[in-house]
């Protein structure tokens, strides 16, 4: 009975004690590009717009290979020393640990986490500005290119913060594999429709415009600024780095992770960048020097206007899923640091089981549910303290 037992556990359990895990080559590309793709994408035609026909194009495509080496790179630094038997690193912190030591942990963690939570916060503006363009589309359907149709924008922000506040209580990043197939589905629907939406007005105008220089600017020091700016823009649209070892913690093997890892990364980083070419490109020849900062929430298009609010409601449920992708490492770096520190206090450790009417029993911890929500309306205020502002001063 002893070796029976023995054998269960083994079935069930990790080389490194912990629940099997069962992430697939497809769950992966989900998690990447869930975290690839943001609604930056319909933005990328402003970027182009100021680099010009060449350099637009070229620098996706130099992005998208710098940040396949860095994958390559890190996926082989997820076990220590082997990158097949070594020891597991849980966290792009961990990795750090155990190849640079101490003192650039504190560092690389202070700017990784500051950085998850400052795209938790632009998510949240986001959601919002494509709440406010749904409405907006509407009003102009009925009233006119020409209407007032202006709202505001914080109603939208607490929405989408009390949503998160509900799927913040997922418990762990194993567990959102399907919160992440919906939100990939979500962005290659919206990027479609940018596509789409581009390619029919080139139709419609019968020409391609823009030019080889880009859009012209008053100075060239204006000019100089916003070819930096395109650029930013540009490398923003591939950050899934800091959160790779989180996604790469959640493949069975065999085979090893870091193969698993590698091929899911060219083949997400392969449909990305063709959609990221596709938006940005149509989107350039579509309008060319006007070319909005952003082609669904900022009106480049006015019709069809349900396919527009179709879009801008994908890109709402894409960023759900974005935002919890971004807030699991930070939940549980938190978590486990509490309770490493406290490990004798009930607060931070006990569990308790909850069972609803017509669901499945789950299990709560006082500690998580205070700590996440307190994170997720951190940084809804902080949202809508920043756009508030930003609209008071007239940016």
């Amino acid at each position: 009975m002893a070796v029976k037992h023995e054998l269960e556990n083994s079935l069930l359990l990790d080389d490194d004690g912990r629940t099997r895990r069962t992430g697939t080559l497809w769950s992966c590309i989900a998690h990447i590009i869930t975290a690839v793709i943001g609604s930056g994408v319909l933005s990328l035609a402003w970027s182009v717009a100021q680099l010009g026909w060449i350099a637009g194009p070229v620098a996706m495509l130099c992005f998208a290979i710098v940040t396949y080496v860095s994958v390559v790179l890190l996926s082989d630094c997820y076990r220590y020393p082997d990158p097949v038997t070594g020891t597991r690193n849980y966290s792009y912190m961990d990795a750090v640990r155990v190849n640079l030591g101490k003192t650039q942990t504190c560092l690389c963690g202070l700017f990784q986490y500051l950085f998850m939570y400052g795209i938790c916060t632009a998510y949240v503006i986001t959601t919002s500005t494509s709440m406010s363009a749904i409405r907006r589309s509407n009003c102009y359907h009925e009233k006119g290119h020409n209407a007032p149709c202006e709202y505001v924008y914080t109603p939208y922000m607490l929405i989408f913060g009390a949503v998160q506040i509900v799927t913040s209580q997922i418990p762990d990043f194993h567990s959102i594999e399907w919160l992440s197939v919906l939100a990939a589905i979500m962005s290659f629907a919206y990027s479609l429709i940018g596509f789409g939406l581009g390619l029919a007005t080139v139709i419609e105008n019968g020409m391609i415009k823009g030019s080889i220089t880009g859009a012209p600017a008053a100075t060239r020091a204006k000019k100089l600024w916003l070819v930096f700016e395109a650029l930013g823009d540009i490398a923003y649209a591939y950050p899934y780095a800091l959160i790779l070892f989180e996604i790469q913690d959640t493949l069975k093997s065999p085979p090893p992770e870091n193969k698993t890892m590698k091929k899911a990364s060219m083949i997400a980083l392969f449909l990305t960048t063709l959609f990221y070419l596709l938006c940005g490109c149509f989107g350039y020849a579509a309008f060319g020097n006007s070319t909005p900062g952003n082609l669904l929430t900022g009106l480049g298009f006015y019709e069809p206007y349900w396919l527009i609010d179709f879009a801008n409601a994908c890109i709402v449920l894409h960023l759900v899923g974005g935002y919890q992708l971004f807030s699991q490492p930070v939940f549980t770096f938190v978590e486990r640091w509490s309770s490493k520190k406290f490990p004798n206090s009930g607060f931070l450790n006990n569990f308790y089981s909850i069972k609803l009417p017509l669901l499945p029993s789950f299990h709560i911890n006082i500690f998580r549910i205070c700590f996440r929500t307190a994170y997720v309306v951190s940084t809804t205020v902080i949202a809508t303290v920043s756009l508030t502002s930003t609209k008071f001063w007239g940016y």
